[in-house]
């Protein structure tokens, strides 16, 4: 698969605009234990309110680039669509599908959260609950398409999903343009992968944030490839990818990323202290992005967490929103 450039993002952006809601930018205070030293400057946090996005979460990019992309070169199937997902990737098709008139066929893993299923129903899509694992339900997509003849759609590793998700930095740069550090959340790479592409256009650093069980990208950077790793984290319905994509291994090593690890009670609390302080209901993948600049480095290696330097402009990206709110009461760790 080509390499993602720069110039697919301007392509997509370009291609999606009026299709999707710009993104909101709020400035907000550094949370607990995540200040500087005493005596130096605090470092200036800004969030990318993506959760407002159509669906819910950042996948919406990707889905109208990747089908009016189809639709353009006529190669969009009267058979429709058909995508496996933890339950974003599957709300965005869904929604993309039916606005181009489409239909859409979903597959889920059975541990997906109910209301990201009962979302996509009301979409009108077929849902289809297939295994206990992302990659389970992307087998079985895989042979719905070669039977029926719908496109097949990817939940992040196509260059058209990674470059509809790359535009959300474009709209970040144009409002901060003296932006330092751009932080977000990763499962198999698609949303890492354009968000850093574009990045490193801007000159803007990258940090790149998994749990610490959900961790494929971590496992490829250390093994030199992409590999099958072990799904076990608070946020896996989102970041529960067993391999990540190529395209997000070789953003990875480009100059100006970071790739950090972080803990899921961190997660859960910093999910909370969302609700708790700021009212913002987020799913457990758009916290993890946050918990970056508060999660303990244990190990001492520097691969848990990120430490802003004073003064540092940073925004994080809150990815997502299909939660239920009945959990949201804070859990203390």
């Amino acid at each position: 698969m080509p390499s993602l450039t720069y110039a697919d993002i301007t392509t997509a952006t370009d291609r999606i605009a009026g299709h999707v809601r710009p993104v909101t930018i709020t400035r907000a205070e550094p949370g607990r234990g995540d200040g500087p030293a005493s005596g130096a400057e605090p470092y200036r946090l800004h969030l990318a309110l993506e959760l407002m996005q159509h669906t819910g979460s950042f996948k919406a990019r990707g889905a109208q680039n990747f089908l009016l992309a189809h639709r353009e070169a006529g190669t969009l199937p009267a058979a429709g669509v058909t995508i496996a997902s933890g339950g974003n990737a599957g709300l965005a098709c869904a929604w993309a599908a039916l606005r181009q008139g489409v239909p859409a066929t979903v597959f889920l893993p059975t541990t997906a959260p109910r209301v990201k299923a009962d979302k996509l129903l009301g979409l009108g899509a077929d849902v289809r609950l297939v295994g206990r694992e992302y990659a389970e339900a992307l087998t079985a997509c895989e042979a719905f398409a070669a039977e029926t003849g719908a496109l097949a759609s990817h939940a992040y590793d196509h260059p058209l999903i990674a470059a509809g998700a790359g535009t959300l930095l474009d709209e970040i740069h144009e409002r901060i343009p003296d932006l330092d550090t751009v932080v977000v959340s990763v499962g198999g790479g698609g949303l890492f992968a354009g968000v850093a592409t574009a990045a490193r256009h801007h000159g803007i650093r990258t940090v790149a944030v998994e749990p610490e069980n959900c961790r494929a990208l971590d496992a490829a950077l250390r093994a030199g490839r992409p590999v099958d790793v072990g799904v076990d984290s608070v946020a896996a319905d989102s970041l529960g990818a067993r391999r990540v994509s190529a395209t997000a291994l070789e953003s990875a090593r480009q100059d100006g990323v970071r790739a950090v690890l972080v803990p899921d009670a961190e997660i859960v609390r910093v999910r909370g202290e969302l609700w708790d302080d700021r009212r913002l209901a987020v799913e457990h993948a758009a916290a993890t992005a946050l918990a970056a600049l508060t999660a303990p480095d244990r190990s001492g290696s520097g691969d848990h967490g990120y430490r802003p330097a004073p003064g540092e402009k940073i925004c994080v990206v809150l990815c997502g929103a299909n939660t239920d709110p009945a959990d949201l009461a804070r859990t203390t760790a």
